[in-house]
């Protein structure tokens, strides 16, 4: 891992180039492989349009490569990347939540199955993902319309390496550049087969990981013909919430539901009707429960439900795909190239059997909140019509509450398949002295997603089969909904149940142009510069269940949605060498860019950047930056139709323990005026969800950042040839200010300005029950926050010389987070929120101030061993109790090639988490009592590969 890599923009570049000049010294170089010459004058690097010497770079670029890949033993590339101490974790397949908690308050969508990158914590959508340098279609799993592309939908067996520049790009690349970029490099050229078996799983006998690649290229010179194809199988099984101790119940270290957490919502029903809370003794199957014999008294301490074990804490997914990477040489100095990606994935979410709420008090938003249990039910005991207070009679029951059971567990299936075709042209030219390039590409790009959930309830034959029995006709079969476990008949089942499906896609239609060059020569060197164009075409949509978007689900309700944008884009890219080869400047450079877009979505921007880069001797660079980035508002967050997040946060307006409706009377003055009952009777107990919808808003404008960077790297020549091959330190300090964030305003801030201030537009957001209940948080999005943050990156890299057959290598790469901040704006009148530290909690994120990851390794031909500690630091929940400790994750990584071979056969084996460390308890986690966009699954995980011409 290094922060000096390049990527080949004519296309021919390999792995063992990339691995060689991550070894060489800081000064030009000409490199031979495969037969074909590599110059400087060839050589892109990410981060600029200019061809230029890679280990001369004005911005900080860390590369991830084939061995850095292969070193982890992890089957995804996202996985690898969301390793880096500079990324903020981000979705991935730890990440259970589908239907169980609703879609994120961001207008994203929930992308089941997904996985992706968040630079600098700022979200995925804030990082650009480009494949060979061109964007790449977005991903979609059936629940919205996410802003960032899936990982998961890249073939690992073409993937050379990934180069990760961190630092605003907007000005090169265009939107969601604001974090940084992530560029995936592909194998472009290859001789042979390349091929690997890899089976991993964790010591708890679960988790199971199959991962199956190869690829082949064939290169002619005499015809100029490169073909470079391949594909990939993986398929990684379930681990189970009901496996790991920190997962059995809601609340971490729990041994029962005594400790809180766990649902009102239970298989034998509650029943809050006619002025009680009543639950079943025992079920009642076969006949109609009799009042009051069959109840007693409902208790939260014994009677809750726990829905802990119920979930996954690793997702099972199955993936494969294909490339193909063909290069052509039609004429002197032209060549056309074409890249064909293919990928499949199924994917599985789970949850717990369905908490059925029916009733006033439901808060589900449709007309589950307005059903009336007629009194001709078979199944009413209680002798009266359990009224809504819809059908004009005043409402006598609050809610009934039924874990349906009998429709087993709550499954979202996803399959998503993904096509990417990309057709580019390029060449050089000679202007004068000078030699020029220019490359023409077209991408097209498309993501089709469908889920399939099994395990809903139809709302409308809900309320016929519970409404007068006279109109229950036809296939309308009575429903028992007082009867407990297991009296739910087969045929009540067929009549109620239906199974949802949802479907979404994403197109992306990409055409760019560039042209780069030398202008003239100065004293110190030829002055560089790039022009090029964009248009680029983004459609999507997304189409729930007809049911769903009837508003008659009994899970989380979610809205259809579709549209798109255009932009035409145009940029500049100027490169000036001031001095060169005189004392205390051995170089001096100056480069800025500027970007043009128009977008049909909400008007034009322009955007610059600036860098200089100073060696004052050959060993030692110094580099600092400004850049202006944009983030143009996305499909989902224009257009994304309601839809309900449910929220694990407190209402202050309840009489229960932890409100302050008792304790307050301003809060309380404040709740009822607000619809809360002044006799205090509302009672909703802390640490419930509650039911935030957000939406989007077509007058967005679009997020504006200010990134400034400084940093230096020594890369000392003495030590090289000596007791080393390759020693480098590099540290790189970083600050963003970012402007006009969308996002929602949080619930919490939306609940407590109301009851504590009386403020008339946090009032408006909130909708409540006659019972005082939370029915609904309007979170529409909005241009709101501030983000401000600074750090500070570190980077050790060191190869010793060649000794006993072999050689010593150390790679330490570390970030230090001095600061994140959330400043909400003026009006809102709201404490800016430091999060630097601490763990944000729905959704899961943590911010730790610190981070390292390091290997050390021996390297030999004929064998290896490495091994690589990963430390996280400690954070502080939000709630201001419970801290989550420092965490230290050592893997370990052996091979054997034998030489009868020629070392082109490798066997590997490999634990992860070799201490078997657990991650930290998290109390405010939606999530298993962890975070998994930061922490490891519980258990130590072992594999096996076997490698051939690698």
């Amino acid at each position: 891992m290094r922060d000096i890599k390049l990527w080949k923009n004519a296309g021919i570049a390999t792995a063992a180039l990339a691995t060689a000049l991550a070894a060489m010294p800081a000064q030009a170089q000409t490199t031979q492989t495969d037969d074909v010459q590599v110059t400087d004058q060839e050589i892109v690097v990410t981060g600029s349009r200019i061809r230029r010497s890679p280990l001369d770079q004005a911005k900080p670029v860390t590369t991830v490569d084939e061995a850095s890949i292969a070193r982890t033993g992890l089957s995804s590339v996202a996985d690898v990347l969301q390793r880096l101490p500079s990324a903020g974790g981000g979705l991935n397949t730890k990440v259970n939540n589908a239907g169980n908690i609703g879609g994120p308050p961001d207008g994203t969508g929930v992308s089941s199955g997904s996985a992706e990158i968040d630079l600098r914590y700022l979200a995925a959508k804030r990082t650009l993902v480009l494949v060979d340098g061109l964007r790449y279609v977005n991903g979609t799993a059936a629940g919205g319309i996410p802003a960032s592309v899936d990982l998961n939908a890249l073939p690992t067996s073409m993937i050379e390496r990934v180069e990760v520049l961190q630092s605003g790009a907007s000005p090169l690349y265009g939107t969601d550049a604001v974090a940084g970029v992530v560029n995936i490099i592909t194998k472009q050229a290859q001789q042979g087969l390349r091929a690997s078996a890899q089976f991993g799983t964790y010591r708890q006998g679960d988790g199971h990981t199959q991962n199956y690649e190869a690829s082949y290229g064939i290169q002619s010179l005499d015809t100029g013909t490169s073909l470079v194809f391949g594909g990939y199988y993986t398929k990684q099984e379930a681990v189970s919430t009901a496996d790991r101790s920190i997962s059995q119940f809601p609340t971490p270290g729990a041994t029962s539901c005594a400790a809180g957490g766990c649902s009102s919502a239970i298989p034998n029903g509650r029943f809050d009707v006619l002025g009680q809370s009543l639950t079943l003794k025992a079920p009642v199957i076969g006949r109609t429960p009799v009042y009051p014999a069959d109840f007693r008294a409902y208790s939260s301490a014994t009677d809750s439900f726990n829905f802990a074990p119920f979930n996954y804490l690793l997702t099972p997914s199955e993936r494969y795909g294909g490339f193909v990477n063909f290069k052509q040489e039609i004429g002197e100095n032209i060549n056309m190239r074409a890249k064909l990606v293919a990928n499949h994935r199924q994917s599985t979410t789970k949850a717990a059997f369905l908490p059925l709420f029916v009733g006033p008090d439901a808060g589900n938003g449709n007309l589950l909140d307005t059903i009336s249990i007629d009194v001709t039910n078979p199944y009413n005991p209680f002798g009266v019509t359990l009224s809504s207070g819809t059908n004009g009679t005043p409402a006598n029951y609050s809610t009934v509450r039924r874990r349906f059971v009998e429709a087993g567990q709550r499954v979202f299936s996803q399959t998503v398949d993904t096509l990417s075709a990309t057709l580019t042209f390029d060449g050089s030219f000679d202007l004068g002295d000078h030699k020029w390039y220019w490359d023409v590409n077209g991408v097209y790009g498309i993501n089709d997603a469908h889920q399939l959930f099994t395990g809903n309830v139809n709302a409308a034959n809900l309320a016929r089969a519970l409404g007068p029995v006279a109109a229950c006709t036809g296939s309308c079969v009575p429903f028992n909904i007082f009867g407990g476990a297991g009296s739910v008949t087969q045929a009540m089942l067929d009549y109620v149940t239906f199974d949802e499906r949802d479907k979404s896609s994403q197109r992306l239609w990409d055409f760019t142009a560039n042209l780069s060059g030398e202008l003239f020569n100065l004293p110190a060197g030829p002055v560089g510069i790039a022009l090029g164009y964009e248009h680029r075409d983004q459609h999507a949509s997304y189409d729930p269940d007809p049911i769903i978007v009837a508003g008659l689900g009994a899970d989380v309700p979610t809205s259809p949605a579709r549209g798109g944008f255009n932009v035409d884009e145009v940029y500049g890219e100027l490169r000036v060498p001031l001095l060169a080869n005189t004392p205390f400047f051995h170089s001096l450079e100056l480069s800025g860019a500027v970007r043009y877009s128009d977008y049909s979505s909400f008007g034009s921007n322009t955007t610059f950047t600036a860098s200089g880069l100073w060696k004052p001797v050959p060993d030692l660079l110094f580099r600092g930056g400004y850049a202006e980035s944009l983030r143009a508002p996305s499909i989902g967050e224009l257009y994304a139709g309601p839809s309900r997040f449910d929220a694990t946060i407190d209402d202050p307006c309840t009489s229960a323990p932890g409100g302050s409706f008792q304790t307050n009377a301003t809060v309380r003055s404040n709740c009822i005026a607000n619809g809360v009952p002044a006799n205090g009777s509302y009672a909703e107990p802390t640490g419930g969800q509650l039911g935030v919808f957000s939406q989007g808003n077509t007058a967005l404008k679009p997020e504006t950042a200010e990134t400034w960077t400084a940093g230096g790297v020594y890369s000392p020549s003495w030590a090289r040839g000596g007791f080393a091959s390759a020693l480098s330190l590099e540290v790189n300090w970083y600050s963003i200010k970012l402007r006009n964030a969308i996002d929602s305003v949080p619930a919490t801030l939306t609940l407590s300005r109301c009851a504590f201030n009386a403020d008339p537009v946090s009032c408006a957001a909130i909708t409540r029950t006659g019972s005082g209940a939370v029915a609904s948080i309007n979170a529409r999005l909005l241009n709101l926050n501030a983000i401000e943050t600074s750090g500070i990156d570190w980077t050790l890299a060191f190869r010793s010389a060649q000794f006993g057959g072999g050689s010593v290598g150390l790679n330490v790469n570390a970030a230090h987070l001095i600061k994140y901040n959330i400043v909400p704006p003026s009006d809102l009148n709201a404490p800016t929120q430091e999060y630097a530290g601490t763990e944000r909690g729905s959704p899961d994120q943590a911010y730790p101030k610190f981070k390292l990851n390091g290997t050390i390794d021996w390297s030999a031909p004929a064998y290896g061993i490495s091994f690589t500690g990963r430390y996280i630091s400690a954070v502080d929940e939000r709630d201001g109790v419970h801290r989550m400790g420092n965490v230290f994750y050592g893997d370990v990584q052996l091979y054997f090639s034998p030489g009868w071979m020629d070392h082109r056969l490798r066997l590997t084996a490999g634990v992860n988490n070799v201490f078997d460390r657990d991650p930290p308890q998290c109390f405010t986690c939606d999530s298993a009592n962890f975070d998994p966009t930061t922490y490891d699954l519980p258990g130590q995980f072992g594999y096996l590969r076997l490698s051939y011409g690698f």
